[in-house]
């Protein structure tokens, strides 16, 4: 039907996929706005291109291959490591609000500010296909099959860049555990 170009038809897979494009665009910009910017930019693209959708995977994967490749573009283009910007003057993810326990004492607080901060800075220095399926399986809990489709790559690929993306938080953050 959205191939049709039945606008009622996007309208419910943007209501579906909205908050999981804003969630993977937040994660590759850790900035409110040009996630929201860019979850918006990746539907009108899945619209203008819905045509060209030939369904040997599922709207899902295909339409979060467009987001990723956005904010992949987007970063290059402002030449930026993602994840600078973990002083607290971020927006928080939705998980990380429901992470938030407002009767956690002061020094709890502290030490999951440090852990929040470190993980951060971990995931920062990760190379971008690593953090990016690292974040798709363990965030965004696709499977290695989806993770393959929206990378566009091979299924033992996706386990490599996931098995060195563990190994290197590991690394990281041994001090922590």
């Amino acid at each position: 039907m959205c191939q049709r170009g039945e606008r009622q038809a996007f309208e419910v897979l943007v209501r579906r996929y909205m908050k999981r494009a804003y969630q993977i665009a937040f994660d590759f910009t850790r900035d409110g706005e040009e996630a929201k910017d860019l979850s918006q930019e990746a539907f009108l693209r899945a619209y203008s291109q819905i045509r060209h959708f030939d369904q040997r995977s599922t709207f899902y994967t295909w339409f979060y291959r467009i987001v990723v490749n956005l904010c992949i573009d987007h970063l290059r283009r402002r030449a930026r490591i993602p994840w600078e910007r973990l002083d607290g003057k971020n927006q928080q993810s939705a998980g990380e609000e429901a992470m938030g326990d407002t009767s956690s004492t002061p020094d709890q607080e502290a030490i999951a500010g440090e852990v929040k901060r470190r993980l951060g800075t971990a995931l920062g220095t990760l190379p971008g296909k690593q953090r990016t399926a690292f974040l798709l399986r363990n965030h965004h809990g696709l499977s290695i099959t989806e993770i393959a489709k929206v990378m566009q790559t091979t299924e033992g690929t996706v386990r490599v860049h996931l098995h060195r993306a563990v190994a290197a938080l590991r690394q990281s953050l041994a001090e922590l555990v």
